[in-house]
């Protein structure tokens, strides 16, 4: 699992406990983005570290990474984590003795104009990618890949985790546009690489009512519901097999 945010004065991305990483352990990736613009701190990738003091689990192997706001960049990290590191999440249903392995990437990103609010973005867009990045470029013809489908819709049915979910002090929101901006390019360059096994999350700025400890703490509640979904979708399309 991933999430991701952005950076612009500090290009270079960080890894964090992520090196020779067991591709067969019950592994959660998550990203983020440094400082871009005015914000010099990204609530994102504040989030992410606090996510990453809580955990999701002892069962769950948390890694995080920072990711910068520039497009060609975000591409190849992106397609390392799916091609090399390899994200895996394992379930054990015991109550129906059925052990399954998924991979799921969770990308969370600045929503600069959100006020107190999260997003949960159910798909990522191809083209209409004009605004530069960090390093003053965009991607050619503003498309993210040539090859690929104007929208790739997440596995994670984000209508639904919006409905079962809620987080005391902030309003939780559903989307089905990202923005168009290394969020939107990140999710569906994901989407593409990982066969619609990604998801994406937009939180607020952070301030007096937000802090970075809240919204990690909100994240952890929406991440494992994730998990339970993807538990549940699995345990349906068990059943349906035999």
């Amino acid at each position: 699992m991933i999430l991701l945010f952005g950076t612009e004065r500090r290009p270079d991305f960080t890894f964090c406990s992520m090196d020779f990483m067991d591709s067969n352990s019950n592994t959660v990736v998550v990203t983020g983005f440094g400082p871009f613009r005015q914000y010099l701190v990204n609530s994102s990738w504040e989030a992410v570290k606090e996510l990453s003091k809580q955990g999701l689990g002892k069962n769950i192997d948390l890694h995080i990474m920072q990711l910068p706001v520039v497009y060609q960049k975000v591409k190849e990290q992106v397609f390392k984590i799916w091609t090399t590191l390899q994200p895996l999440v394992s379930f054990l249903i015991s109550c129906y003795s059925l052990r399954w392995e998924k991979k799921l990437t969770v990308h969370v990103g600045l929503a600069s104009s959100a006020k107190a609010i999260i997003i949960l973005e159910q798909c990522g867009k191809n083209k209409g990618y004009q605004e530069m990045d960090a390093c003053g470029f965009h991607p050619e013809g503003g498309c993210c890949m040539l090859d690929g489908p104007e929208k790739i819709e997440s596995t994670i049915n984000m209508k639904t985790l919006w409905k079962n979910i809620s987080v005391e002090g902030i309003d939780i929101i559903f989307s089905r546009d990202a923005g168009r901006y290394i969020c939107d390019y990140t999710y569906y360059t994901s989407l593409y690489y990982g066969n619609g096994r990604a998801a994406f999350i937009h939180v607020p700025p952070l301030s007096k009512s937000v802090t970075a400890d809240f919204l990690g703490k909100a994240l952890q509640i929406i991440i494992l519901e994730m998990l339970k979904q993807c538990g549940e979708e699995r345990k349906k399309d068990h059943f349906i097999e035999k």
